[in-house]
């Protein structure tokens, strides 16, 4: 049983398993279980090239991000589980959290974040009820989002990045994300304001 399942490793995924991941030495997220299923294919940042990103020197490519960003999480969190070459079919309700099954596994967690792309082709068996037009994408783009409310589905089920309702640039996907892991990590803290910064000096 997972505490948290991350399905999506682009920018709103990886930037939430990082968070989530970087919390370890807090109390209340020491013991927690945390899983990533790293799935990259399908994600915009395959084709990306950034010139407009703050901290990114000019010229960097999405696909070498989506490469780095595994490598830093194995790194300094390894503890967070990357379930790899795995694609999702379905997330299911269940009484203790959610069933998450791919075309080679079935896994348990108390909590979910769907943090894959925004095209209409996401076809996870599940989500049907709370797909719906995305409300900041040209209709004809055909683009959806899970509707939410402050990237919250349902009971234990959440959403980021552009299938969230953003707007599809990196820094506003890799922020939904981290905001997503800050409010699983305030829920595990209590209902107390949580959130990790590393510092150079005290």
């Amino acid at each position: 049983m997972y505490d948290v399942l991350i399905v999506g490793a682009g920018a709103a995924g990886m930037s939430c398993a990082l968070v989530l991941g970087s919390a370890k030495s807090k109390s209340f997220a020491e013991n927690r279980r945390i899983g990533l299923i790293a799935h990259q294919r399908a994600s915009h940042l395959q084709t990306a090239l950034f010139n407009n990103v703050l901290g990114f020197p000019s010229g960097t490519l999405g696909s070498d991000i989506l490469a780095q960003g595994i490598e830093q999480l194995s790194t300094l969190y390894p503890h967070v589980d990357q379930i790899k070459n795995e694609r999702v079919n379905s997330i299911l309700k269940t009484a203790e959290g959610y069933t998450v099954t791919t075309n080679k596994n079935s896994y348990s967690s108390k909590a979910v974040i769907v943090a894959v792309g925004y095209t209409n082709l996401m076809t996870i068996k599940g989500l049907e009820a709370y797909v719906g037009p995305h409300p900041r994408a040209a209709a004809a783009k055909e683009r959806i989002w899970l509707k939410n409310v402050d990237h919250l589905v349902d009971d234990g089920l959440y959403v980021a990045g552009t299938l969230a309702g953003w707007r599809s640039q990196f820094a506003i996907a890799s922020g939904s994300g981290a905001q997503v892991a800050t409010d699983i990590l305030t829920l595990w803290n209590d209902g107390n304001d949580a959130h990790v910064h590393d510092k150079t000096q005290e």
